[in-house]
């Protein structure tokens, strides 16, 4: 029997960027034969991102108002819970990721003991010819460090939004998501909780169009915020969004 896959993709104001999304993901199915299902959580878009989907006929789920990233993507593991799927992978809708990968994701899900899969740009830097900006990147560093003394798990894309998780972890995620910088936030509370987590090299693109959720002036603000947020959390710490 084959497992159910959904991939959940948060957009924002994606309309340069959305129909290429989920056109490649259909041409992949096409020539893989693979069935890979769609749910994009359109997190209350002011530009055509909903007229898109609605004239394409793209599965997804409008949010009347913008509940940020970290609301939208737990929207995705709620649809994912109730409609039993086996496996959930987070997928930008930006053009950043590609969707070949997904595949070895599943892959390290289905064959080792590994509750989620981190899609890295920082394992194998020849694997992903984008890497961020160097501002970014130090960033990053960063918060790798705080985690591993934190958890004890060394952790390198941090703030990688290409991941994979089991049934135990979309349960998980569909009751209790971090609002605020919920990929190094959620990282650290499946670690409290004992999931087991592994990275694996992938390639990444940078954004083909629209504006990132996390702007120049945001950065130093985001990192320090996460930081602390990292630090002061307590074992089994809930983060309901």
């Amino acid at each position: 029997m084959k497992k159910k896959v959904l991939l959940i993709i948060p957009a924002y104001n994606e309309e340069k960027n959305i129909l290429k999304t989920w056109e490649s993901i259909l041409e992949y199915n096409k020539k893989n034969n693979t069935h890979y299902e769609v749910m994009v959580i359109n997190d209350g878009s002011t530009d055509t991102t909903e007229e898109i989907l609605v004239k394409h006929e793209i599965p997804h789920i409008r949010l009347l108002t913008n509940l940020g990233i970290g609301g939208a993507v737990q929207t995705g593991y709620k649809y994912a819970y109730e409609h039993d799927y086996d496996f959930a992978i987070q997928y930008d809708g930006d053009g950043q990721h590609d969707v070949r990968y997904i595949e070895k994701l599943l892959k390290e899900l289905e064959q080792k003991d590994v509750d989620m899969v981190i899609g890295s740009r920082f394992i194998d830097k020849k694997e992903s010819a984008f890497q961020s900006s160097i501002a970014r990147r130090v960033g990053i560093s960063c918060i790798s460090w705080v985690i591993e003394r934190k958890t004890g798990m060394k952790i390198y894309d941090t703030t990688s939004g290409f991941r994979a998780v089991n049934r135990s972890l979309i349960q998980e995620f569909s009751c209790m998501y971090p609002t605020e910088y919920p990929e190094p936030i959620s990282t650290v509370y499946a670690l409290s909780k004992k999931y087991k987590i592994k990275e694996i090299p992938v390639s990444m693109y940078e954004r083909k169009g629209g504006k990132s959720s996390i702007h120049t002036w945001k950065k130093a603000y985001y990192m320090i915020n996460v930081l602390l947020t990292i630090l002061l959390m307590k074992k089994g710490d809930k983060y309901d969004a």
